[in-house]
């Protein structure tokens, strides 16, 4: 998992995207002003593409059930407020939001963005350390001043990550569970075998821990994906409904992108389509899809009953 390198604005256009006519509200944020900013499809158009004429936005674009994301999005926070308003960062969830996702042509999560005068930089895939991260923002905060986009904004009421946020009245991070820090180090490191036996460990001691089971699931969806051609996958399963291999590579393509309903769709169609072992395989991959997007998720329960429904 490493940075992509980057030189100049225009990879992909983002300016036709203005989220009209969408309904959903932006998510509430941190009390006071700072420089991290929720982002709906609602609020794209003036949280970023406009505030981009004058101020670089990097678009975090993450998912709740993403491990990955749980370390890289306290980094990002941390520099924001560190810089001061050099940048903005931008929160953006790809389940809620997945319009956006494919507009800025998200394959897998965490994907970070840049986007300078309503154009969209890549910048990186994956969690990648601290000193890495900071270093990608020197460069782009280079790249933006070149291209003539060379404000600082000012703190953002509501937003979170203001400089004064690392006073001692403000509430502590949430620790990291110990028994899983050996596999975010390995999942930062990009070591998906190191990792997945970390989270065997933790479930040899106990095999009913929630956390570790999904955990083991994200990682072996790292592990399955990593290297994956998206576009060439999705197109070979949709030109072959019945190659099992086929439709279990492009739900993982889907769910990593952030299409969980598409995934869940494609999965249990399979189900229906198929019998003895290769139902039984895919039957088995819509669980540990479930395991990753989580139990209480509208989603995994509505395609839970279609599941019983295919299978009964």
């Amino acid at each position: 998992m490493s940075s992509q390198s980057f030189s100049r604005p225009g990879a992909v256009d983002l300016s036709a995207f203005n989220g009209a006519g969408q309904a959903q509200q932006a998510a509430p944020g941190a009390a006071g002003g700072g420089y991290v900013i929720d982002v709906t499809e609602a609020t794209f158009q003036s949280e970023v593409l406009t505030r981009s004429m004058s101020v670089p936005v990097v678009i975090d674009f993450w998912a709740t059930w993403c491990e990955p994301c749980k370390t890289l999005s306290p980094i990002l926070e941390r520099l924001a407020a560190q810089y001061e308003g050099r940048f903005v960062l931008a929160k953006i969830d790809v389940d809620a939001n997945q319009a956006i996702a494919q507009a800025a042509q998200v394959q897998s999560i965490p994907t970070v963005v840049a986007v300078l005068r309503g154009q969209l930089v890549p910048l990186f895939q994956g969690a990648i350390p601290e000193a890495q991260a900071q270093q990608v923002i020197d460069q782009l905060l280079q790249m933006a001043v070149a291209n003539g986009v060379a404000g600082r904004s000012d703190p953002i009421p509501g937003a979170g990550g203001a400089a004064e946020a690392s006073s001692p009245e403000e509430e502590a991070e949430e620790p990291i569970d110990p028994r899983f820090e050996a596999a975010y180090d390995a999942i930062n490191a990009g070591d998906f075998d190191k990792a997945a036996e970390a989270y065997r460990q933790v479930l040899a001691d106990a095999p009913a821990d929630a956390e570790a089971k999904a955990g083991l699931a994200q990682v072996e969806l790292l592990r399955r994906t990593a290297g994956a051609d998206p576009a060439a996958a999705l197109a070979a399963a949709d030109a072959a409904p019945a190659d099992v291999e086929a439709q279990l590579l492009a739900a993982d393509i889907e769910v990593v992108s952030g299409r969980v309903d598409q995934a869940f769709d494609r999965l249990i169609g399979t189900v229906r389509r198929v019998f003895g072992d290769d139902r039984e395989r895919v039957r088995a991959r819509v669980v540990e899809l479930f395991d990753i997007v989580g139990g209480a998720d509208p989603r995994v329960v509505k395609a839970r009953s279609a599941l019983a429904s295919a299978l009964f």
